[in-house]
């Protein structure tokens, strides 16, 4: 996630990595891999781990089994996480209500497992297979009264300007031409895969040349390379096919939608669902093109 300006009074609000392992009675290493899988919130600024106390706070009593099933309160009706072109043509079509606040799937896990959110559309790569969500789901919500199903599968790679001028078809390709590179945060899903992909490739992420500042979006990925302001970045299809752009495909993710189990059952969750069955959302998801959405609506995960 992009890091917030640190004002004066906000100081006792920001732990640090070594207060933070204080806090939790964990080594520092551990907090290192917590964060490098985006298991835990935090931010950056210039270059520093920062941890949000209250965001902490959230984090420790949602890995306590149950501490939120007696909540004193309805989550609102809003999906956070990962950005997603044909979640935001459904909402709107569908007249569900819900509120979109997609900052990445990190992000979205964490408002979702504070509450702040009925859902959470995330594609989180596992760490020890080559899926996604499972092992994220299972560590954060096994023990809380959460439902999972699958939005789509949709497909990754690098987007390039137009005509791909720099003749570039691989993350070693960016390297040796020095390829300006959108980069989204850290906390992202795409982000996540990315560091995959890249480290399949021998790639380090430190060898990218960045440009700022973060992209939040699919869509802030293709803006910049569309506008000039980057030559390359990692984002989906769709995106790249809004903007007219090249596109490299390097993966297949699965997109997982996390929901409340009375979340669910209410209005704006099934008004969303009732049309991912209709003619008119296979027929968008086509239209935006690097959709497979046969499985839509399929329970992936149920706690």
């Amino acid at each position: 996630m992009q890091s917030p300006p640190l004002q004066t009074s906000d100081a006792l609000r920001w732990l640090s990595t070594t207060e933070v392992a204080q806090l939790l009675r964990l080594r520092p290493r551990t907090i290192y891999h917590l964060v490098s899988r985006g298991e835990i919130p935090h931010t950056r600024a210039r270059g520093k781990l920062l941890f949000d106390r209250i965001q902490i706070e959230h984090w420790i009593a949602a890995q306590s089994a149950g501490a939120l099933e007696t909540a004193g309160h309805e989550p609102p009706a809003t999906i956070a996480g990962s950005h997603d072109p044909l979640l935001d043509w459904a909402v709107r079509e569908s007249r569900c209500g819900i509120a979109l606040a997609t900052l990445g799937s990190v992000d979205g896990m964490d408002h979702f497992i504070a509450r702040s959110a009925c859902a959470a559309l995330i594609h989180i790569p596992n760490e020890h297979d080559e899926g996604f969500n499972d092992e994220t789901l299972r560590r954060r919500a096994a023990s809380l009264p959460v439902v999972a199903l699958t939005w789509a599968h949709r497909e990754q790679g690098l987007i390039l300007a137009s005509g791909n001028p720099l003749r570039i078809q691989s993350l070693q390709d960016l390297v040796k031409k020095r390829a300006r590179f959108a980069m989204r945060q850290p906390g992202a899903g795409s982000h996540l895969l990315l560091s995959r992909l890249s480290r399949r490739e021998g790639v380090s992420l430190s060898q990218l040349r960045p440009i700022g500042p973060l992209a939040s979006s699919e869509t802030d990925v293709a803006q910049a390379i569309a506008e000039g302001f980057a030559d390359a970045g990692f984002g989906i299809r769709a995106a790249a096919r809004q903007f007219g752009l090249h596109f490299v495909p390097m993966a297949w993710e699965s997109l997982d939608l996390a929901v409340w189990r009375r979340s669910f059952f209410e209005p704006p969750i099934q008004a969303l669902l009732a049309l991912c069955k209709t003619r008119r959302f296979a027929q968008q998801a086509r239209r935006l093109s690097g959709y497979e959405i046969s499985d839509c609506g399929k329970v992936s995960f149920n706690a």
